[in-house]
């Protein structure tokens, strides 16, 4: 008979092979939409989008320098991992219906590990009615590394670029910005704290927002959802994985336009003001630079303005001029002040 107490050995994945690991983390993965014909199982998956265009996009995540394990939790990591792909289909208003997820893993990890990795991905995949329909496993010589690949769809007439961006088109934002940023930069700090006192238990209450923003973000599919419910296409659209003066930059100078955004309409939550004011960070430089806010960016005709006026959780933060005018932040005492890409760099 157990004891309660008896601790449970970890499970090597060594001792199971690679398709006894596979059966183990993938199990529990229910398809729910018609176009995934065959998901795991075989050599390969095989999807029907009838008269619908596919979309694809793939992004890594790797240990060290994408995320810590020290403070990110495996569950809420393949949680992230999943929407931050999910963010890219839908930053085109796209459908997402499938991802594949690749692993490389060091032996540091055991089964028991991998399963609570992949119950964060399956738990995005419930939330935003995705088929795991693939992927692989392999060894790493150090650390973790994932990347998934997100497939979707969407009708020809529906798909937005970057580049369609128009002189006097608004430039509106979803959600706050920023956040993301802070809720890390609590969690660095907390981990310094606690190689110097690992018996120090913090109380993070008062960042619950914040560390919600960085650890367990959301994918905008209910902003595209508004979209179509409203009969708006935006004239071109993209997320904010690397931050707002990235996102901008690439949105102009593929519509070969430029932008005036104002600083005092950049939407930044209490708790994030209250962060920078602790951090002492200016907020609009954090609101800038900061990114995986995975928000939505994008441009309307001026004529759809009547449609987002409604909804507290969209603002207009800018409009598109001439290219020639350039790229510009206007500040709260009105000097325009050219936007640099300050954001994420993956080399």
């Amino acid at each position: 008979m157990k004891k309660n107490n008896e601790i449970k050995t970890p499970t090597k994945l060594a001792d199971l092979g690679e398709f006894g690991v596979i059966d183990k983390i993938t199990k529990g993965f229910i398809n729910s939409n018609n176009s995934s014909v065959l998901g795991i199982g075989d050599d390969a998956a095989v999807l029907d989008f009838k008269d619908n265009q596919a979309l694809i996009s793939t992004d890594m995540m790797v240990e060290g320098v994408h995320f810590d394990l020290a403070y990110m939790p495996l569950k809420h990591l393949g949680y992230k991992a999943v929407v931050s792909n999910l963010s890219d289909i839908y930053s085109m208003n796209g459908t997402c219906t499938q991802i594949t997820v690749s692993i490389a893993v060091s032996n540091r990890f055991n089964l028991e590990s991998l399963e609570e990795l992949y119950l964060g991905i399956r738990a995005a995949c419930k939330t935003y009615k995705i088929d795991l329909v693939g992927g692989d496993t392999t060894t790493s010589t150090k650390g973790l590394i994932i990347s998934i690949t997100s497939i979707g769809s969407a009708k020809s007439k529906d798909i937005v670029k970057r580049s369609g961006a128009q002189i006097n088109d608004l430039i509106v934002v979803s959600g706050d910005l920023g956040s993301a940023y802070m809720g890390l930069q609590v969690l660095e700090r907390e981990n310094e704290v606690f190689k110097v006192n690992p018996q120090n238990q913090p109380d993070l209450s008062d960042y619950a927002y914040l560390l919600k923003r960085q650890l367990k973000p959301e994918a905008r599919k209910d902003v595209i959802d508004f979209f179509a419910d409203k009969k708006i296409t935006p004239t071109s659209m993209i997320d904010i994985s690397d931050g707002l003066s990235s996102e901008v930059l690439h949105i102009c100078k593929q519509s070969n336009v430029g932008c005036d955004l104002y600083e005092e309409k950049i939407p930044l939550s209490k708790e994030m003001k209250s962060g920078c004011e602790e951090f002492k960070l200016h907020s609009t430089t954090i609101a800038l630079s900061g990114g995986e806010d995975y928000e939505l960016l994008f441009t309307i005709n001026q004529k759809d303005y009547d449609k987002i006026k409604g909804n507290n959780d969209l603002t207009v933060i800018g409009h598109i001029i001439d290219s020639e005018k350039g790229i510009n932040l206007v500040t709260k005492s009105e000097d325009k002040v050219p936007i640099t890409s300050q954001g994420w760099k993956s080399f």
